[in-house]
């Protein structure tokens, strides 16, 4: 009940700050809209409805206009379930004509018995909600594969019986803010159910009496909005050089091309979208998944989100609020995939040094070149504002001197980690080498210091800021042996043991001078413990690299049951050899780092991996937003990864940082000879066990085969090398473009 008395308060406050009468003026357009829906699909022609008027075709829409297509895309201010695959539908027709049924239990059958099936369900919901026996629905199996469809089929046929919301994570949120108990995912309870629960709550509110649906649905999104907002921020190119900017200002929306897939609504997975992007462009292989991934976001998107349109490398033109979903525009002759967005222009700019990330139509915005480029708001001459609210799209402390760093402005990882550590006291982040595990963990311990602004400072900054947290307090009252910094760093290996990090007898020089004997010392955990027992208010991180090469077992002891949050600062136990009494202070925090390829990761045992949270970090392909010579730095790894993938499985990955120098993508062909040779190649050499077969499988044609062993080439030569076997078919010789470059387009 604290949400709700949470929401009560300042009610009032937030009810007379609502814009209501705009509010009303949605609501006549979202009874248009479901106007024109009952004058298309009556409820009296379902018994006869035929499958094409009802599913969604390969261009996301068929002659005419089908039911399922007039629900995504055709009303939208009824209440969106655009984003995601088409699966929501229930039955739907791939590209390649392919007609696909989501039921487990209706595939066996004809596509047209499938749908005698589901447009039954359909009937026999429609006559449930008209005799208010809406318990009937939960027996409908099929439905039940597409709740957020059904759910705004049926509050468009029954409008008083509904709220317009129709994700189930959002009823949820708001059924828990308004005091009820949220359906859990795992309990079973349909969409409709907790929708009706959840309108139920919203009638026992006074302040709502009168309210129509919409009017209550645009209140809570107002000013509860239940989706994160720290959401990605994309820079999407409108069309070559900006060739289609006009077209997307005046029509208030962003195109991409990549035409011949189709509708991106009909794809399930990246990997899906990939191969169809390997059919059509199969010499840029190597940058398909994370261009299909990127595709996927990009169908994704959602209202409030963020967008920069950018011409080359180094323009900003606008930055754009997201007011709409994707559509596939199957009228416009290329770029047929679409977002509604309204511009602001005010933000255009210039940078004075190009972003080599920005080479490619879709990339992601750091939270600093954010920053950079609000702080560059109305700076430069402009177009003016269009289509958009000033200010609407900038969030509640956002900074405009650099000083300031909001939270919901920490970089995901970091943000993810800190509230892993709050929930569970201890992480472990696992990934391939060369991920930056120990870089996460570390800017980890800068935020947590109250220093997330430098988390992407310069080095010399960062590596000031590290040094001072780790730096050991020398005038403290307490003893030394009790003394510790706020960031501890410590690498566990096989000879590492209790004595090291708990407690034990250490040899010591004798009082005399004279040989040496043992003494009992304090170790790295327990001196951490003193020094947060004296400093509450502060948090002691420990930072373990390598965790999982030690004998962990053997390393923590009896700590495994302190390290629970529920016992920190309550629960003591006795130190087998010094007979302590030890409590764990709540102020504590431990990280551990693991390399996912060391085969002794499996020697975790699982009271351990209890203790834990674990992370995942894959490699950031973002993080190589350069080129070498024409050679997509980015494109190279993940072209190499996928071979390694294949032969070894995700845990034999390379990391950015192989291709990295100071935080930076290598530029020369130099730096990338050595990386290549000297790091990389010994890496994957160890991988295949010496073996020459599995070695030319990963590495192609780059290793000779008569020696078994990887050839030697010009640094100049290499990237064309590497581009031939990871990336594309070459690399031409004008311009340093690699070829198949029209996925690559700005």
């Amino acid at each position: 009940m604290a949400d709700a008395e949470q929401f009560r308060e300042g009610l009032a406050a937030r009810i007379a700050q609502f814009d209501r009468e705009g509010a009303r003026g949605t609501a006549a357009r979202v009874e248009e809209e479901r106007q024109e829906v009952l004058a298309r699909f009556p409820l009296s022609s379902w018994a006869d409805l035929e499958l094409e008027q009802y599913a969604l075709g390969p261009d996301g829409r068929r002659s005419g206009v089908s039911f399922c297509r007039l629900m995504e895309y055709g009303t939208d201010n009824f209440g969106s379930i655009r984003g995601g695959s088409a699966a929501k539908h229930i039955i739907y027709q791939h590209r390649s004509g392919e007609w696909r049924v989501v039921p487990s239990t209706l595939r066996g059958l004809e596509v047209e018995a499938a749908w005698a099936q589901v447009r039954s369900e359909f009937l026999t919901a429609f006559d449930a909600a008209g005799d208010g026996a809406y318990e009937r629905l939960d027996d409908l199996d099929s439905l039940s594969y597409g709740q957020a469809l059904t759910t705004k089929a049926l509050a468009v046929y029954f409008p008083g019986d509904f709220l317009p919301i129709f994700s189930a994570a959002h009823v949820r949120h708001f059924t828990a803010l308004l005091g009820g108990t949220p359906r859990a995912h795992s309990s079973g309870a349909r969409t409709w159910r907790a929708n009706r629960e959840l309108l139920e709550l919203v009638r026992a509110y006074e302040e709502f009496q009168g309210w129509s649906p919409h009017e209550v649905m645009d209140f809570l999104y107002s000013f509860h909005d239940p989706r994160p907002q720290d959401r990605v921020v994309w820079k999407i190119a409108p069309g070559e050089r900006a060739s289609l900017w006009d077209d997307c200002l005046q029509n208030r929306r962003i195109r991409i091309g990549w035409d011949e897939v189709g509708s991106l609504g009909q794809y399930e997975s990246d990997q899906e979208l990939k191969a169809a992007l390997d059919r059509n462009w199969p010499y840029s292989s190597g940058g398909n998944l994370r261009l299909a991934r990127q595709m996927l976001a990009f169908r994704d998107l959602e209202r409030g989100d963020l967008i920069v349109a950018n011409r080359g490398k180094s323009e900003v033109l606008a930055l754009g609020t997201v007011v709409g979903g994707y559509a596939y525009d199957s009228d416009e002759p290329t770029h047929r995939h679409t977002v509604a967005v309204d511009w602001d222009t005010s933000y255009a700019q210039s940078f004075d040094a190009p972003r080599h990330a920005w080479q490619q139509t879709l990339a992601k915005v750091p939270a600093t070149l954010m920053r950079e480029i609000r702080r560059g708001q109305g700076l430069h001459d402009t177009l003016g504002t269009v289509a958009g609210d000033e200010g609407a799209d900038t969030p509640k402390g956002s900074p405009v001197d650099g000083v300031v760093l909001p939270d919901d402005e920490l970089p995901d990882d970091v943000r993810s980690v800190r509230d892993l550590l709050a929930h569970k006291g201890q992480v472990v982040l696992q990934g391939p080498p060369g991920t930056g595990k120990t870089r996460l963990a570390l800017n980890v311990a800068l935020a947590l210091a109250g220093h997330p602004d430098l988390i992407e400072a310069t080095p010399g900054e960062r590596a000031a800021a590290l040094a001072k947290l780790s730096a050991v307090p020398e005038d403290a009252k307490a003893p030394e042996e009790d003394r510790a910094a706020r960031l501890t760093m410590v690498t566990f290996h096989p000879s590492y043991g209790y004595e090291d990090f708990v407690e034990g007898f250490r040899p010591d020089t004798a009082a005399d001078g004279a040989g040496l004997h043992l003494k009992m010392k304090k170790g790295v955990f327990l001196r951490v413990c003193a020094a947060a027992e004296e400093l509450p208010d502060e948090t002691f991180l420990i930072v373990v690299d390598e965790i999982n090469r030690g004998d962990l077992p053997r390393v923590l002891g009896e700590l495994i049951t302190l390290l629970e949050l529920d016992k920190r600062g309550s629960v003591s136990i006795t130190l087998p050899t010094s007979g302590r009494q030890l409590t764990v202070p709540s102020n504590i925090r431990i990280i551990g780092t693991m390399n996912s390829a060391d085969r002794s990761v499996s020697h975790i045992d699982s009271a351990i991996r209890r203790r834990f949270a674990f992370f995942d970090v894959p490699p950031d392909l973002d993080a190589l937003d350069g080129d070498v010579a024409g050679l997509g730095l980015a494109s190279l790894l993940e072209g190499l990864n996928e071979r390694l993938d294949a032969q070894f499985g995700p845990d034999h990955l390379l990391g950015q940082a192989y291709l990295l120098s100071d935080d930076r993508p290598l530029t020369t062909v130099e730096q990338l000879s050595h990386a290549f040779h000297h790091e990389i190649v010994p890496l994957v050499t160890d991988y295949c066990l010496g073996r020459p077969d599995m070695l030319r499988a990963v590495l192609g044609e780059l290793v000779d085969d008569k020696t078994g062993r990887v050839v030697q080439t010009n640094p100049q030569d290499l990237p064309g090398m590497l581009a031939k076997v990871f990336v594309t078919a070459g690399i031409t010789e004008e311009d340093g473009v690699t070829a198949g470059s029209e996925w690559n387009g700005e």
